[in-house]
């Protein structure tokens, strides 16, 4: 059974910063793309950051610069260091994994967490 655990979402202050963690378990991390989302209250689940299984990486515009995402296959855990926050970034983040290949398509998502970004 595939899980996907995040942790590492708080209430931090503007400009400030947080790491978030998804540990995967059940799957061959290794060659899944993954990716974190995230959901602020009345909007539509938007793509934050994504590697790729070979380490290519892809951002929103809206965290450019400021958001780094990273994996350790060793580990079978993905990263997302989010620096300069800001109150927009306030939102629940949700871990994804993504395989389109010759053993089919697999997607999986985590359960999400919470990121508050507050005076």
């Amino acid at each position: 059974q595939v899980q996907l655990v995040e942790s590492g979402g708080g209430l931090v202050q503007p400009g400030g910063s947080l790491r978030l963690s998804c540990a995967a378990s059940g799957m061959r991390f290794s060659i899944y793309a993954m990716g974190w989302y995230r959901q602020a209250p009345g909007k539509q689940r938007e793509l934050v950051a994504v590697i790729t299984s070979g380490g290519s990486t892809n951002y929103a515009d809206s965290v450019k610069g400021r958001f780094t995402i990273s994996r350790d296959n060793a580990k079978n855990t993905v990263y997302l260091q989010m620096n300069s926050l800001k109150p927009e970034d306030t939102a629940v983040y949700y871990c994804n994994a993504y395989y389109s290949g010759s053993y089919g398509t697999r997607e999986h998502w985590g359960q999400g967490t919470q990121v508050t970004v507050s005076s």
